[in-house]
């Protein structure tokens, strides 16, 4: 499993209005310019976020995108399954993949099992309010 650009920028356009909740609607330029990720491929992303209700988005003056919800209510799994093809680490644990004849006598199904349940797991524990607060974490280690 690789994370795409489209995945990781995802989380970031989510973790920047979350750091910016009172700011309103933010334009989509203001994001672009924070995040150094090009106006165009920003687009495609939040077009996916729109689509799946996790942002909203008003369009003229004093327009852009908030999220819908509070950042706690989001997780990391919930996100990057919107953005990407999978999440499995093999192709036969894919949400659409056909039974593989060989599962039954495969005997490191079990093992391929087991990891897509920890990532799932893992991405699903942690939330876009987790992200913007975990850079916070461990700076008040004074020598």
């Amino acid at each position: 499993m690789l994370i795409s650009t489209k995945g990781r920028y995802a989380l970031r356009v989510m973790a920047d209005l979350a750091e910016h909740p009172s700011e309103g609607y933010i334009p989509l330029k203001e994001i672009a310019q924070r995040q150094e990720i090009s106006e165009k491929y920003l687009e495609a992303i939040i077009k996916i976020l729109v689509k799946a209700r996790l942002l909203t988005g008003v369009r003229g003056k004093g327009g852009g995108y908030k999220l819908t919800r509070g950042a706690e209510q989001y997780t990391i799994g919930e996100v990057l399954r919107l953005t990407e093809e999978t999440l499995a680490p093999v192709a036969c644990l894919e949400e659409a993949a056909d039974v593989c004849p060989r599962a039954p006598n495969c005997r490191t199904l079990p093992v391929w099992k087991g990891l897509n349940r920890v990532i799932n797991e893992y991405l699903d524990h942690i939330t876009v309010a987790d992200i913007i607060h975990s850079r916070d974490a461990g700076n008040d280690y004074v020598i």
